[in-house]
């Protein structure tokens, strides 16, 4: 059965300006946060040996901090991934004997290391105790994080934003912010982490403006804006970045090292580019959730709920079927389009994954690309597309695949 793809855009024409007022807000908000830290052509120079009095690299995580609502920040091409990002952060505020609660279920499969194992360097090894509270139907157990928060004081609330390999919702700001209050109420001291992965400039607000203490996130997602070559970013209380700094670098350095011959011109301009690149990977993402569920599939978020990530889960009945998608992103990527991806062993996971990657940037999630682990349910996770018009290319095509 072919789509109508005209219909479903037609359809999804309150969802798309609400997604293009969410844009226009963020782009204002980052304009201004520009012309605030007085950013100049002379910002995007490089530097050599220790980097010291590096003013593109100060400045660019003094942006970051006046944008995320933060108080300082560490922005680098130093950082590898995400997972890096995290890690960094929990090595940096947790010390022996300390608790880590993480309110939303399991922390993602690559961080797994990071929590347990010996002679691996694991918080575990350190002494570091960690807890998790299950979802509950896919939401917080506010009762029970309640309860663990009082009782337990831990040093570090951990929250994923998105969902991972999970079939549940990712968590909007506002539900963060109630719960956010509530366990600075129970403890004070605790400092409140969110893994802000694939979350970046979908909504107007940022997790650090309800209440989280620090945030993380990766350079090649979407704060880089498809133009950040790598790196990653942690914005949030000074108290708390100068704590991780000690790790980052080391007690002694801090944040006054750190150098890039490459120079951070395309850092600043993807940063300022991203709220639109994110408004178009959203919507690309609704067109082909709509495509999908007029084919009979079930898609999460489905598309007449909003949008809190820039990921859309497509559940398919078979693993052939799961494959067959996934393969059909990489076909209609600019680079590496006549390569064929198949399940693979995958450093940091459990189960096969298979991943689409024909991106500019290499595994660049804001990016057209998709992935999944090869286990039930067989969902794949598409994400991105920085341009609205070539995931539209692929959702013409789905017509013919399905």
């Amino acid at each position: 059965m072919k789509v109508d793809l005209k219909k479903c855009e037609e359809e999804l024409k309150s969802a798309f300006q609400k997604v293009d007022e969410i844009a226009y807000f963020n782009q204002k908000k980052v304009l201004n946060a520009f012309i605030d830290c007085r950013i100049s052509a002379s910002d995007f120079a490089g530097s050599t040996g220790y980097g010291y009095d590096d003013r593109g690299r100060d400045k660019l995580a003094k942006l970051y901090a006046k944008v995320f609502g933060g108080e300082n920040a560490i922005v680098s091409p130093l950082i590898t991934c995400g997972s890096h990002a995290i890690s960094t952060v929990l090595y940096g505020l947790l010390r022996p004997k300390d608790i880590l609660l993480s309110i939303s279920g399991e922390l993602y499969d690559t961080l797994q290391d990071t929590l347990f194992g010996k002679d691996n360097g694991s918080l575990e090894e350190f002494g570091v105790e960690y807890k998790q509270i299950d979802l509950v139907d896919g939401k917080l157990d506010q009762e029970k994080i309640y309860k663990l928060v009082k009782k337990l004081k831990p040093k570090v609330v951990f929250l994923q934003r998105s969902r991972g390999y999970s079939s549940r919702k990712p968590f909007s700001v506002e539900d963060m912010e109630e719960v956010f209050k509530n366990i600075k109420t129970l403890s004070p001291k605790s400092f409140i982490c969110v893994d802000n992965c694939y979350g970046e400039f979908v909504e107007t607000r940022e997790p650090t403006e309800v209440g989280a203490d620090i945030i993380v996130g990766s350079l090649i997602k979407n704060p880089g804006g498809g133009l950040a070559p790598t790196g990653g970013y942690i914005v949030g209380k000074d108290e708390a970045i100068q704590k991780i700094a000690t790790r980052f670098t080391s007690p002694s350095l801090l944040l006054e090292v750190g150098s890039f011959e490459m120079g951070y011109r395309m850092f600043y301009q993807g940063f300022f580019l991203a709220p639109h690149v994110v408004a178009q990977s959203i919507k690309g993402g609704y067109l082909v959730g709509k495509v999908m569920e007029k084919k009979g599939y079930k898609v999460l978020p489905a598309s007449n709920e909003p949008a809190f990530d820039i990921i859309k889960s497509v559940v398919f009945n078979t693993d052939k079927e799961l494959v067959k998608f996934v393969q059909l992103v990489q076909s209609l990527s600019p680079v590496d389009s006549f390569v064929t991806p198949m399940p693979w062993d995958m450093p940091g996971y459990e189960d096969q994954v298979i991943m689409s990657a024909g991106t500019f940037v290499g595994g660049a999630s804001i990016e057209l690309s998709c992935d999944s682990p090869i286990k039930k349910p067989y969902i794949a996770y598409f994400q991105g597309g920085l341009t609205y018009e070539h995931v539209k290319i692929m959702a013409e095509k789905l017509n013919e695949l399905y």
